[in-house]
């Protein structure tokens, strides 16, 4: 009789384990449903400086855009080299789509850097989403700045987090004259492309001041962009901003790149008057 007890105690403990487990699997499996059909109210918009420079890199470019419109709250981030986080600057409250600028103490140029880089924007990404409670953003990155963040959304992105739009300025793809000539970073980008989000729109800018390129980064290099997102993300666009202010420094003020990210970063209207004198004077269609 006592055997016969425990077993059947024994059944009973196991019966409850494999409903135990089972809930909790059933539970987590809805959270993460959840999670990712829920957009968080606040959505962000990261902006990444080039090399060399540093967090204040886009100060004027911020007073621009907010005499457009909506005047959104600034706040600036800078990585340390050992991940720890120096703020400036602030989010109001209730400002849903404020900027953020994350530069690095270690900005210098080079693939090895860009990739550490990438990592350190995903330290202070995750640090600011479990701050401000957000899981899905938009991002601008200037020159080298685009491909740290195109590498961070390869490869540190955290689940049930999402980009909506991604804006590139001048950002050197590929830094070769010819495009059947890749670079072993270009490779390493398209060899990771389908970790991409299929839902995100990508704005690929490049300035001309020869048709050639913008002084420092060649128009080819730029357009090489096409190899890593062309059929993989939502919408591509190619930008060629010519005329004035088109040298490679310049780009982020340059009158009709405010104009282009205001309507496909910022998701404003444009008034007709600045549409028709500031709008760039080549844009490449979708892929």
């Amino acid at each position: 009789m006592k055997e016969k007890n425990f077993w059947y105690g024994l059944l009973l403990v196991l019966f409850t384990m494999i409903i135990g487990v089972s809930g909790y699997q059933w539970q987590k499996k809805s959270i993460d449903l959840q999670q990712t059909h829920f957009q968080s109210p606040m959505d962000p918009i990261f902006l990444v400086p080039g090399s060399s420079a540093n967090q204040n890199r886009f100060d004027s470019l911020v007073i621009l855009l907010n005499k457009r419109s909506l005047k959104r709250s600034l706040l600036k981030v800078t990585v340390q080299t050992n991940g720890q986080l120096k703020f400036s600057g602030h989010l109001k409250p209730r400002d849903k789509r404020p900027f953020i600028v994350v530069g690095f103490q270690d900005n210098h140029d080079g693939y090895a850097n860009i990739k550490r880089q990438a990592k350190w924007f995903s330290i202070a990404y995750q640090k600011l989403a479990r701050m401000y409670h957000f899981n899905h953003f938009s991002g601008m990155g200037h020159s080298n700045g685009g491909l740290v963040l195109t590498f961070f959304l390869e490869k540190y992105l955290p689940k049930n987090n999402k980009i909506d739009r991604l804006m590139t300025i001048a950002t050197p793809f590929n830094l070769e004259k010819k495009t059947s000539k890749k670079t072993p970073m270009l490779k390493d980008l398209i060899a990771h492309r389908n970790r991409l989000s299929k839902k995100m729109r990508v704005y690929s800018i490049a300035g001309t001041e020869n048709y050639k390129g913008d002084g420092i980064v060649p128009l080819i290099s730029v357009d090489s962009g096409k190899y890593i997102f062309q059929n993989q993300v939502a919408n591509y666009t190619e930008i060629i901003v010519t005329g004035a202010n088109t040298n490679h420094s310049d780009l982020p003020e340059n009158k009709q790149i405010v104009n282009v990210m205001g309507q496909y970063l910022l998701r404003e209207n444009i008034p007709k008057a600045d549409q028709q004198q500031n709008r760039p004077q080549l844009q490449v269609p979708n892929y």
